[in-house]
């Protein structure tokens, strides 16, 4: 007899559709046949499903029986075509009702007890059955939480396989997880703010700026000064995702496993600080079946990269596309993806190799060629993708001592929402919501919204010659001192935002 389901493979974030088919009764000598282009992990999934399967209280086919998984030129990887297996075979040996196998996408790994554990895609897999225009989806109930929040469907949590079957025999019933609306998530309590941090009233307003137009940062500073302790805060003032926002984070994270979001349901913006040592693939994302990097997993969020020069160089430079185009397309022989890759870079590094220049106690004994080789390691194009350089200066004691707290994450927050509500409007008519900012308008977009007068135009080449700046930062002054222009509620560019969007242009000459 012929049975058949319908399953997902993740290709990057994204579940295509695979049909499980199991056909059994076949004349010839007994054994069982995998096709369908499977993994190492999707081969040893028939000892798992027959263990399953009797210690269920069921038995595995006793004549010759072929599993498809279709499409064939699809590569299947990873266990979570255990449980519709599982479910096609007793289906196949008429030891459960089959009817109810076309309404449902399944997916699950088993136990040799026959119980069910999660698996990665939760969220994707519940897009992709209401693509189908299935009923529902039967997942375990770690990865059914991720589904949930996907409206439309019936998510079906699972815990076991002879639970499956009853539920499908319609026997034993089981309650759809409630799915909650997304105005009913709630934000994050977060215990860093800004209030903490000592002094760096410039920093602060670097990084009040970048949060409101989705800038990048760099913030170079001796040892001790701060600059980890503001980046870790900055997703403390960042305005909430919106509803596309946070079904892309979980997206993500879903396909890797990452089910903190899902599982506590708050609104969460990603902080993702990867150590100087890692490699490009685990940055840029890829392997043999390409897989979501770091870059992805900031998405809509924070990417901190602290000493930043410690970083290989090509693996920073592997960065320049997605810092332009908020996405990353990888190739591989198996298969092509691309990748969301819209985070807000927040660098951070030692103005000198030893930390110490400008230090009002610590000499600094770097030598030229010293100074010359760590600088270098930032090449001009990455460091022109930076729309703010800030200085940290050493804090002095009087300010380390100072117990008075400084200004709120929620007092800079509301600002920046502020600002970010008149980005929203002017750049309603792009469909992705994290294009609707200063830090990602087009050339068309800043001829219409950054005009300046001739006095202002000259005082911009001026400075242009002076820094020895490129195109590419001319460009970037103008989303700046928009963004400026923002916070300030002020319609027209006046001369101060512009002189203030300069002025974080300033290392590009003093450091390198």
């Amino acid at each position: 007899m012929l049975a058949m389901t319908q399953s997902g493979a993740l290709q990057g974030v994204t579940a295509q559709t695979v049909t499980i088919e199991v056909n059994s009764g076949e004349r010839g000598e007994l054994k069982y046949i995998l096709v369908g282009l499977p993994d190492s992990a999707v081969k040893e999934s028939q000892d798992r499903v027959f263990s399953a399967l009797g210690n269920c209280g069921f038995n595995p086919p006793t004549t010759k029986t072929t599993i498809n998984l279709a499409p064939g030129d699809l590569k299947k990887e990873g266990p979570s075509y255990d449980l519709p297996i599982a479910l096609c075979l007793l289906a196949a040996t008429q030891q459960c009702k089959a009817d109810a196998l076309k309404d449902y996408l399944i997916a699950g790994e088993l136990s040799l007890s026959g119980a069910t554990r999660p698996i990665k895609g939760g969220l994707s897999l519940a897009i992709l059955a209401k693509k189908l225009k299935l009923k529902g989806v039967l997942l375990r109930k770690e990865t059914a939480e991720e589904a949930a929040l996907i409206q439309g469907i019936e998510i079906i949590p699972v815990e076991s396989l002879s639970q499956a079957v009853g539920f499908l025999e319609q026997t034993k019933p089981i309650e759809p997880i409630k799915q909650i609306p997304f105005s009913k998530i709630t934000e994050t309590n977060n215990d860093l703010d800004f209030k903490e941090v000592k002094g760096q009233q410039s920093v602060r307003r670097a990084v009040e700026i970048a949060v409101s137009g989705n800038h990048n940062v760099l913030i170079i500073g001796s040892p001790g000064s701060g600059k980890s302790m503001i980046a870790k805060r900055i997703p403390s003032i960042m305005p909430e995702p919106s509803m596309d926002e946070y079904l892309e984070i979980i997206g993500i994270h879903s396909a890797m496993s990452h089910r903190a979001y899902a599982k506590e349901r708050y609104l969460q913006r990603p902080f993702r600080a990867p150590h100087h040592t890692i490699s490009d693939v685990a940055l840029l994302g890829g392997g043999s079946v390409p897989k979501p990097g770091e870059i992805s997993l900031a998405h809509n969020g924070v990417l901190f990269l602290d000493e930043f020069p410690e970083f290989k160089r090509s693996t920073l430079e592997v960065m320049r596309q997605p810092l332009e185009e908020g996405e990353v397309t990888i190739s591989r022989s198996q298969a092509k993806i691309t990748l969301h890759a819209s985070f807000m870079l927040i660098a951070a590094m030692n103005s000198y190799p030893c930390g110490y220049n400008g230090d009002p106690i610590k000499q600094c004994r770097c030598s030229l060629n010293q100074i010359h080789r760590y600088r270098s390691r930032i090449s001009g194009p990455l460091l022109d993708r930076i729309d703010l350089h800030v200085e940290a200066p050493a804090l002095s004691i009087e300010a380390i001592q100072n117990t008075r707290n400084a200004e709120s994450s929620a007092s800079i927050k509301q600002r920046c929402e502020n600002a970010r509500a008149i980005q929203k409007d002017r750049y309603a008519q792009k469909s992705k919501a994290y294009e609707r900012c200063n830090g990602r308008m087009n050339q068309q977009e800043l001829k219409r919204y950054c005009p300046l007068s001739q006095a202002q135009e000259r005082l911009l080449k001026d400075a242009m010659n002076q820094l020895n700046l490129s195109v590419r930062a001319y460009d970037r002054i103008l989303k700046v001192a928009r963004t400026i222009a923002d916070l300030a509620k002020s319609e027209a560019i006046a001369d101060e935002h512009l002189l203030e969007a300069i002025q974080y242009r300033n290392l590009d000459r003093t450091l390198f």
